[in-house]
């Protein structure tokens, strides 16, 4: 994932974050659905969003809350998709 990609991410979490009344920072190591900051519906955007964004198909995976737990998660989950 390159600094761009990084940044829209980061600005796509900020905002879902927001919508929801968080206007707190998150840093890129931060849980944000086990702690409880997001939930299951922001689970399906951001979903939506990975799969638009970075070309994912989450049928392919096994899915689990830790692959997109927090920005360091996911991109550690679209560098090693972009390798398939």
């Amino acid at each position: 994932m390159n600094t761009s990609e990084k940044q829209s991410l980061r600005e796509f979490l900020k905002e879902t974050l927001e919508s929801r009344g968080d206007r707190k920072e998150f840093d890129d190591e931060e849980s944000l659905f086990i702690s409880g900051r997001l939930d299951s519906f922001s689970m399906m955007n951001l979903v939506m969003y990975l799969e638009q964004a970075f070309d994912l198909d989450f049928a392919e995976l096994e899915f689990d809350v830790n692959l997109v737990d927090s920005v360091k998660d996911i991109e550690a989950l679209v560098d090693s998709r972009s390798t398939v």
